[in-house]
């Protein structure tokens, strides 16, 4: 496994690549070990999406978890950008409850690039288990330009 820190305004994000393709983002530390095109492609693509040039990111990924938990995070990655959908309208679509797919969103392996930080609670914003919680939920969705929702 491969590993790239990449620093972003929203903190350190180590990147994973597996056998080519991303199977991890995360705020938790990691040494970096290696290096990949893939892992560089991710970087100048992250790059460019907190630059404001990026709307989508086209890298490989490799969702791991449960069959719920990828099909969640294919719900997740088909929200456009600057767009917001709620926990209620991916259980609609997948016909689990509202609860299990919120627990998969909090799952999600591969945040930012699988956008999570776009799906919100009925009557609110939800959680985000990345680090700094919601403010960081927010300072995503601020960058999109969704923030008119926030009022």
């Amino acid at each position: 496994m491969n590993v790239m820190v990449v620093e972003t305004p929203v903190g350190p994000l180590s990147l994973h690549e597996e056998d080519g393709a991303i199977t991890r983002v995360s705020w938790r530390g990691a040494t970096p070990a290696g290096r990949s095109e893939v892992l560089e492609e991710a970087a100048r693509q992250l790059a460019a999406y907190f630059a404001g040039t990026r709307r989508t990111f086209e890298l490989p990924l490799a969702v791991q978890g449960s069959a719920l938990q990828r099909a969640v995070c294919a719900e997740m990655a088909a929200i456009p950008f600057g767009e917001t959908v709620t926990y209620g309208d991916i259980a609609r679509r997948l016909g689990r409850p509202a609860q299990a797919i919120g627990q998969a969103c909090g799952g999600n392996p591969i945040p930012v690039i699988i956008p999570c930080h776009r799906v919100l609670g009925a009557s609110g914003l939800g959680g985000f288990s990345g680090e700094g919680g919601v403010e960081t939920k927010v300072a995503l969705l601020r960058l999109e330009g969704a923030a008119g929702l926030l009022i």
